[in-house]
């Protein structure tokens, strides 16, 4: 058989394109996982040779540990907030970057510019951004009389002081990821507007459906395999993400208030050491993300059947 025919033939073919994601697969991401789930069982350690298995040791120590179970909540709390404001902000913005007005493409590049820069880079210049001295968001608060003041909303105090107060900080962390986030989300959600048939929001309109019947009705059934796309992305990111809280608070201020399970099982397994504990925590990431993924997909396949 010659080498042409051979490549024609679809059983060859396909497999032979798929072959280079496949090795990148298993050299990125099985062999690193089976890595862990290696070590999970083990005492290794950075400075110890010794290497034997332990069996469900580091489990028991990493459940009884209380800045562990304050992670774990940590990370809840960041993702499900991250994720309900990237849906309703992408929703507003989506919505306006649809409509025809002048410079749209400006704004449009202007909005994806957070995605397309290094997430470290402008994580360091939101710590300028959220200093406790020179801040300029604490300036303009100043400056509309809003803080610094007897009597003013935020209070008298002359800076708010984002990252070393413990609500303060979550909301921040929260705040600098959305940013992230956001024109991923956005330009997900305006590819499937796009791909919504106009006659069928024209017929809509023609029939009386007001802006939020429509929405509601049409709009949002029709997306809905889109928004499973945009919640499952968000969801992975959100919930193994470690750049944006080690960059601007490390797990703190005091308490681990804005520890989450990523930047904790660093903290353990590279700060500290211990690879073997750093490892059992970073396999409770794999029933979550698993169980996340499969309801997720589960929906879009819904949606698309019906």
């Amino acid at each position: 058989m010659s080498t042409r025919r051979l490549f024609e033939r679809e059983t060859f073919l396909a497999p032979l394109l798929l072959s280079p994601v496949a090795v990148y697969m298993v050299l990125m991401v099985g062999f690193p996982f089976a890595m862990a789930f290696v070590y999970s069982f083990s005492n290794v350690t950075v400075g110890n040779p010794d290497f034997h298995m332990t069996g469900f040791g580091n489990f028991t120590a990493v459940l009884g540990d209380p800045v562990f179970r304050k992670s774990l909540l940590n990370t809840f709390i960041f993702t499900f907030i991250s994720i309900g404001l990237v849906l309703i902000l992408s929703n507003m913005l989506s919505e306006l970057l649809t409509r025809q007005f002048r410079a749209k493409w400006l704004i449009r590049f202007l909005i994806m510019m957070p995605w397309t820069a290094p997430i470290a880079l402008g994580t360091i210049g939101y710590l300028w951004f959220l200093d406790s001295v020179f801040s300029p968001l604490d300036w303009l608060l100043r400056t509309w009389g809003l803080l610094g003041k007897p009597h003013a909303l935020l209070g008298p105090m002359s800076n708010m002081y984002w990252l070393g107060q413990p609500g303060l900080a979550m909301a921040s962390v929260i705040l600098v990821h959305v940013w992230r986030l956001l024109p991923l989300a956005t330009m997900i959600r305006i590819a499937g507007m796009n791909s919504i048939p106009r006659e069928i929001i024209e017929a809509a309109q023609v029939d009386g459906a007001g802006y939020y019947r429509r929405l509601f009705h049409i709009v949002l059934p029709l997306l809905l395999p889109v928004i499973s796309v945009t919640v499952l992305f968000s969801t992975l990111f959100t919930f193994t993400d470690m750049t944006v809280v080690w960059v601007l608070t490390k797990g703190g201020p005091p308490d681990h208030s804005t520890q989450v399970l990523a930047s904790f099982a660093f903290l353990k397994g590279i700060q500290g050491g211990d690879l073997a504990q750093g490892a059992a925590i970073s396999l409770f990431f794999f029933p979550v993300l698993a169980g996340v993924a499969a309801v997720v997909l589960r929906i879009a396949k819904k949606a698309v059947v019906t």
